[in-house]
């Protein structure tokens, strides 16, 4: 089992044709994905070649759908087309929409969430690394050789610790990640993961990665303590940022006391959480909690 994305999934590269579409559609062919069209305005009816494979495009998602019964999409294309390209893959009824683009302006972010209220559409990110369920399929940028299919959950806000948290912990493995981006506004939160993956039968426990900014960690404690039976380990990125300095992510805003790091470890850890001050603590705890075998 895995969340979000299997073997079975067929997915679609809105914005396929482009350098980074076309870069990462390569990338998710290697690793087994089931690309089975890419969707480019005004390109419908051709085709884009990888390494020999002939992948057709589309003119829309709708059409890719008709023809292809794509159930997930992956969205490359750049920030001033994003907001249309997510309604557009939403109106057409897809299932699980991956939004990797990064500086979408939070308006549109906000629209295309809104939009997708109440639809048949699971969106993730936008900005963010995607998710990958090792063995499987990959929708999105993350390195599908850092680790191999295992027992470990992971949802992060970091790209980058998604990665480091993946290669430290590869001798375990991992059901799914899912790097659900640092944007203000996101689509799928870590609480909608960690109610995934306590629901996946393979998943045996969960790395929650978040950062300094908000109050997300903090709502996903009260959920962890209420709800959750799987044990969690946590880590919460800027334990080291200077007093007043604006991070990376558009999400790490601080307010007084109110989402440092020192905030969001003392709330995950009164939900029984054990939260590592560094990545690699964070590992060793997982790997006290599960051993190191795989299974």
């Amino acid at each position: 089992m895995s969340i979000f994305l299997s073997e079975n999934s067929k997915v679609i590269v809105q914005g396929m044709t482009g350098s980074e579409g076309s870069k990462h559609t390569r990338r998710m062919l290697a690793s087994g994905t089931a690309i089975v069209g890419g969707v480019t305005p005004g390109k419908g009816g051709q085709s884009a070649d990888f390494d020999g494979r002939a992948i057709p495009v589309f003119d829309s998602v709708s059409e890719a759908i008709a023809q292809t019964a794509a159930d997930v999409t992956v969205i490359f294309v750049p920030p001033k087309f994003a907001k249309s390209a997510v309604i557009e893959a939403v109106d057409a009824g897809i299932g699980l929409a991956v939004v990797i683009t990064e500086g979408i302006p939070i308006h549109d972010s906000t629209a295309f969430w809104a939009h997708a209220q109440g639809s048949l559409t699971r969106i993730i990110g936008p900005n963010c690394p995607g998710v990958i369920s090792p063995g499987r399929s990959n929708a999105g940028i993350i390195p599908a050789n850092i680790a191999g299919k295992g027992r470990i959950g992971l949802v992060s806000k970091s790209g980058t610790l998604t990665y480091q948290m993946m290669y430290e912990l590869r001798d375990i493995g991992f059901s799914t990640a899912v790097g659900i981006g640092g944007d203000p506004v996101i689509g799928t939160t870590h609480i909608d993961c960690l109610a995934a993956f306590e629901a996946d039968p393979d998943t045996e426990a969960i790395v929650m990665i978040g950062e300094i900014g908000g109050d997300a960690e903090e709502r996903a404690a009260d959920f962890i303590a209420a709800n959750l039976t799987k044990p969690v380990v946590g880590y919460v990125a800027g334990f080291t940022a200077p007093e007043g300095k604006t991070m990376g992510h558009a999400g790490a805003i601080v307010s007084g006391s109110s989402g440092t790091a020192q905030a969001k470890k003392e709330a995950l850890e009164a939900a029984g959480v054990r939260v590592g001050r560094t990545p690699s603590e964070t590992a060793q705890l997982m790997r006290e909690l599960v051993g190191s075998s795989s299974g």
